[in-house]
């Protein structure tokens, strides 16, 4: 059955995210240091939105679960995921499907429930099983084809802001989460944002 991308987005329980070129502008600095640094932990300086950084917290007041699955490991997004408080978090991932099996079975998902926001080929395979694929609007062109919805904004320049508010736009609940959000009496709901 054919469904449109909103009636899909009406049954996320779960938006996981590419970082480098969704969350950052793909750009992957390398700079020179002289501390050490463990090899399965690269330092690599990255930018991330602040408008991705209140979508995270606005589909956790939504009751909407989120996560990365990324190629590259990163003490960096280890810790911008730690500060979002996203549920799952898989770096190293050559094969982003096998992360997907292992987060469906620890959050009894079922893959029309997950959302996926990719820009690159790598993403392909996550893309053309999830319920709900999101292309970034400066994705590569094999990516765009496979979307159901692309993303009015570039990677790195709030475009997981635009993927969530997509998502509880369609559940009904986004001008709701905005409140709640804002709501000086939430404060805990909105920790962790930014």
């Amino acid at each position: 059955m054919n469904f449109s991308a909103a009636e899909r987005a009406r049954r996320i329980r779960l938006v996981l995210f590419d970082v480098d070129g969704v969350l950052t502008d793909g750009k992957i600095w390398s700079l020179p240091t002289a501390i050490e640094v463990p090899a399965d932990k690269t330092f690599e300086p990255k930018g991330f939105h602040a408008h991705d950084g209140i979508g995270i917290s606005l589909a956790r007041i939504g009751g909407i679960h989120t996560g990365v699955v990324t190629k590259r490991t990163s003490e960096t997004v280890a810790q911008r995921a730690r500060a979002l408080r996203m549920e799952y978090v898989y770096m190293g991932q050559d094969y982003k499907i096998r992360a997907l099996s292992e987060i469906m079975q620890r959050g009894s998902f079922t893959l029309e429930q997950i959302a996926y926001v990719g820009d690159d080929v790598i993403d392909l395979p996550v893309m053309r099983v999830c319920g709900l694929a999101i292309a970034v609007a400066n994705a590569r062109d094999q990516v765009k084809a496979a979307a159901h919805y692309v993303t009015p904004h570039a990677g790195g320049e709030g475009a997981g802001r635009d993927a969530i508010d997509f998502i509880l736009q369609a559940h009904g609940i986004l001008d709701q989460c905005i409140e709640e959000y804002i709501d000086e009496h939430h404060a805990a709901a909105a920790a962790g944002t930014q």
